[in-house]
């Protein structure tokens, strides 16, 4: 369907004035933006008149779906009433307060205390400042390292680029923050599967061998710097935009042995996983952690306004408060009251539908079920999910999970073939990942899983017509010697894409 001419409008207007993030400028200037006009339910609507279902929440973050009236009217009311004042100068208002107190009642019993930013990048930066800040306070200054994970993602700011270990990002933004170090990430299918114990019992036992090797490098990194010299170990209970990254289950049992063994904090990023995602209020919750600080944002306010903050475990807050004197850090529109009332009624509307309950009892199961059949798809080597989590392996062989030449960016062609079949399916490399919102229904899932299945159809047909015009070897990432399975260079043949251009 043709755009309109406001559309067309626009998305000449987009090109020559809207700088888009994570993006290639110029190629998205030369190829155009997919125009975004409205939204209801769990599907987004374009400028063509397409209904696209939105398997990414927009950003991990629309989990009651996108006609929530009793938000907008919370945000006009607030509006109304007091539509901004700061937190600072020993002043407060009803919303951060009230909000704050809830936070608090639903986060796990030992943490009662939390700052407000306005995303989960500021949040992340808060988290860093009070951490350090938190050792010098205890009289050990030299507690300084943080141990994250390669792969990682912890916000884009300076501070969380440095936090997160993602290679494109540090090598554009210059020097990172000082002190910051990276482990192995427990990534199964792209580290573990196949490496490791050389004669396994079973896949089960690999994987926990696995899990646990990953620990190991947590304790061999600490005692690398000296324990005396480590502040923290940071990370997501599940990597939501490394690529929906599930541990083994051995993980973080063996992380938290590691831990105990040493005087550091534990931080887990909850700005995906929390706020029901995996089935829990937060995920530290479902993998059984304790941590002392919580960084969180997007689900707490759906998506609506933008909102973060740092939930701090008694044992941190407490020294900030009794020991720290006037801290010196904050943000402008930390606990904006406006956010804070959308924030506040998304929680209530949660509880009230009781989304978390039906999300692990009903919705992640369903899911799973569904995303899992999937597997026998020519182009996928993994299937997996967890809550409204999932994530597919695209491989140029399922037997050996081979992928494909990184030149082609399957990963880029399969997202764009999903928006053009009404799917919102975002790519990491090669490794599809879908987080619904919470509201989504069986037969919602069953239609996204449908989408899902032509997309991959048609990523199959135009690889297999790449293939006619260079040798299959050119599809590989490995192998020379290697062809298409005869599964995929069956599949009917179809023009080629422009979309096989890697688009960021």
């Amino acid at each position: 369907m043709a755009m309109n001419d406001a559309g067309e409008r626009l998305k000449a207007l987009d090109a020559r004035h809207h700088l888009h993030p994570f993006t290639d400028f110029k190629q998205l200037g030369e190829q155009g933006s997919r125009i975004i006009t409205g939204a209801s339910g769990v599907y987004i609507h374009d400028a063509d008149g397409q209904r696209i279902l939105d398997g990414m929440a927009g950003l991990w973050c629309v989990n009651l779906g996108y006609d929530q009236p009793e938000l907008v009217a919370a945000a006009s009311q607030q509006m109304t009433q007091l539509p901004y004042y700061n937190t600072f100068f020993k002043t407060a208002h009803p919303p951060a307060i009230e909000l704050a107190a809830e936070l608090c009642r639903l986060a796990p019993e030992h943490i009662n205390h939390v700052f407000f930013t306005g995303s989960g990048s500021e949040a992340n930066d808060s988290m860093l400042r009070m951490v350090r800040r938190f050792w010098a306070l205890k009289g050990k200054p030299e507690k300084q390292w943080i141990i994250a994970r390669e792969n990682g993602y912890h916000g884009s700011t300076v501070a969380g680029m440095s936090l997160g270990g993602m290679a494109p990002m540090h090598a554009q933004g210059g020097p990172c923050v000082p002190g910051i170090t990276h482990i192995r990430q427990p990534y199964w299918f792209a580290e573990g599967r196949g490496k490791g114990s050389e004669s396994p019992a079973s896949e089960t036992h690999s994987r926990d061998d696995f899990g646990r090797l990953c620990a190991e490098a947590l304790d061999a990194r600490i005692q690398e710097l000296g324990p005396d010299n480590v502040a923290a170990f940071l990370a997501e209970p599940v990597q939501g935009a490394g690529g929906a990254i599930m541990p083994p289950d051995s993980y973080w049992p063996a992380i938290k042995a590691v831990l105990a063994k040493y005087d550091i904090l534990l931080v887990v990023d909850e700005v995906i996983c929390g706020f029901g995602r995996l089935g829990e209020w937060f995920g530290s919750q479902h993998y059984d952690l304790k941590p002392d600080l919580m960084p969180i944002a997007k689900g707490l306010s759906s998506g609506y306004l933008p909102i973060g903050g740092v939930l701090v475990g008694d044992r941190v807050a407490d020294t900030l408060i009794e020991e720290g004197g006037e801290f010196f850090h904050g943000f402008t529109y930390s606990g904006h009251p406006v956010c804070a009332a959308v924030a506040l009624k998304t929680l209530e509307i949660m509880q009230r539908e009781d989304i978390v309950t039906r999300v692990r009892d009903d919705l992640g199961p369903y899911l799973a079920s569904r995303w899992a059949t999937l597997a026998d798809h020519p182009l996928v080597g993994e299937a997996r999910s967890l809550g409204l989590m999932g994530a597919l392996e695209l491989v140029a062989d399922k037997a050996s999970g081979e992928r494909f030449a990184a030149s082609l960016a399957v990963g880029n062609l399969c997202r764009d073939i999903c928006f053009e079949t009404g799917l919102v399916m975002r790519s990491v490399g090669d490794t599809m990942i879908i987080s619904p919102p919470l509201v989504i229904t069986h037969e919602q899932i069953d239609a996204l899983v449908s989408l899902a299945r032509a997309a991959l159809d048609e990523t199959a047909r135009q690889l297999t017509s790449h293939a006619a015009t260079c040798s299959s070897a050119a599809l590989k990432a490995t192998s020379p010697s290697s062809s298409l399975p005869s599964s995929l260079s069956s599949a009917p043949s179809s023009e080629p894409s422009s979309s096989l251009t890697s688009e960021s």
